[in-house]
């Protein structure tokens, strides 16, 4: 990893450079917000796969957005066949990258403004992808223009890179390495201030199980629940054949015991049953009210015949549950860096065939996957139950002491006038610590 400088007409000049940037980048502070407000309200959640659109027709909209923007500031750019596109400034053989992404999850219920509307109120923009990740990668657009027009000469080319498939399994950053060197050093405006240090292990992957026996008294024709594996589900569906006036009665003694906002709509002997919870990032469950949770919660108060379908639900509701750290399943582990292990389960479907859970486990940095999955595996074995679809990103961790923690901090120290504590993500939040 070589040394960046920055170079003012042939001469490096500390802190007037600073203060001549800052200026600039003032200067630019209205044109930041109107940028940010229109790729906010482009709905950039993954669709159906295009010719020329590998993530659907909002994500195409906004790469396409975006390198326009880019275009019109001045800078190279580059669409490698929709599913990465790069900024670039500068000469040299090596380039340092600085990668976002523009795709976003689903935007759930809830919201006190329009999450595509991208309003302002009381100095903030409400929109879904202000913070994660459309805001700062915009914002470090901006930045590289700004040392562009002031004609600030690096010794490396500097690559604004718009990644378009982050939330759902980074095929994207594949794609890119195909046709791509890499960079020589990079960044991701794409977590919290001042800096992070550790990112946990990162799984997602379905759990399934078919069903031989049914159960005679009450037929599940279906459970739906959650968007997406990485958020906590807001809303969970279920359609019930059988006895209605006994199911309507453990509906409303349910709802004397827990409170929870269900809903539910009868027709002959059929009754759909709606229940809500509060969506959140699956990287921070306990911020959440999980959805699929609830319901099951609920079925499992009824009085099922012996089958798959109710050995299921209570395998739910004794290992799951409504914990987030995956304590009752075994899978409990916990670090000082980063923390707790954390547990999501983001979908279900089931139906009388079979049953498919998306799960989101995010593992502690000083442990391994196999700390982590041998006991879930050996957990699920005796239910017959099996893991699909399995994806991992392993721990990113470098110690507070390293050499780079280090200078990165002190930059960010000397030049924003705080003394902050590097923090960990992927699981319980880690509170900033600063001092002025």
């Amino acid at each position: 990893m070589g040394k960046v400088t920055f170079h003012l007409g042939g001469t490096y000049i500390g802190g007037v450079f600073m203060e001549r940037l800052f200026k600039k980048i003032d200067e630019l502070k209205d044109e930041i917000v109107k940028s940010t407000q229109e790729i906010c309200r482009i709905k950039s959640v993954e669709g159906e796969a295009k010719e020329g659109k590998p993530f659907g027709e909002g994500v195409a909209e906004a790469l396409d957005y975006a390198l326009k923007l880019s275009e019109r500031l001045g800078f190279k750019t580059v669409n490698l066949d929709g599913y990465v596109g790069y900024a670039e400034y500068g000469d040299g053989e090596d380039y340092v990258a600085v990668l976002g992404h523009l795709d976003v999850v689903p935007e759930g219920d809830g919201w006190m403004y329009p999450p595509y509307g991208a309003q302002i109120h009381d100095g903030k923009i409400y929109a879904r992808g202000t913070m994660d990740d459309k805001g700062p990668i915009i914002a470090a657009l901006y930045g590289l223009y700004a040392i562009k027009e002031l004609g600030i000469k690096l010794d490396r080319r500097v690559r604004i890179i718009f990644g378009t498939n982050e939330e759902t399994g980074s095929k994207d950053i594949e794609y890119y390495n195909r046709f791509e060197k890499p960079p020589v050093l990079g960044f991701t405006p794409d977590a919290e201030f001042p800096l992070i240090f550790a990112e946990k292990g990162l799984t997602v992957f379905d759990i399934v199980k078919d069903f031989s026996r049914r159960p005679e008294n009450i037929k599940i024709e279906y459970v739906k629940g959650g968007q997406r594996v990485n958020m906590v589900p807001d809303y969970c569906e279920a359609k019930l054949e059988g006895d209605i006036e006994y199911i309507q009665s453990v509906i409303f003694k349910h709802l004397e015991e827990t409170g929870d906002k269900v809903e539910f709509e009868v027709t002959g002997n059929e009754i759909v049953i709606k229940v809500y919870g509060v969506s959140a990032h699956g990287s921070t469950p306990e911020l959440g009210e999980n959805a699929v949770m609830k319901m099951m919660n609920l079925l499992g108060k009824m009085n099922f015949d012996e089958s798959d379908v109710k050995n299921f639900i209570d395998f739910l509701n004794k290992y799951v549950g409504f914990e987030t750290d995956g304590r009752s399943f075994g899978v409990y582990l916990e670090d000082e860096p980063s923390g707790k292990l954390s547990f999501n389960l983001g979908t279900i479907d089931l139906n009388e065939k079979g049953v498919r859970v998306g799960l989101n486990l995010r593992y502690p940095v000083t442990y391994s996957l196999e700390d982590m999955m041998n006991p879930f595996n050996e957990r699920i074995k005796e239910y017959g139950i099996r893991v699909e679809n399995f994806e991992h990103q392993a721990p990113l961790y470098f110690s507070k002491e390293h050499e780079l923690i280090k200078k990165l901090m002190k930059v960010y120290e000397d030049y924003v006038g705080e003394r902050c504590e590097p923090i960990a993500i992927g699981g319980e939040p880690t509170q900033r610590r600063c001092l002025i």
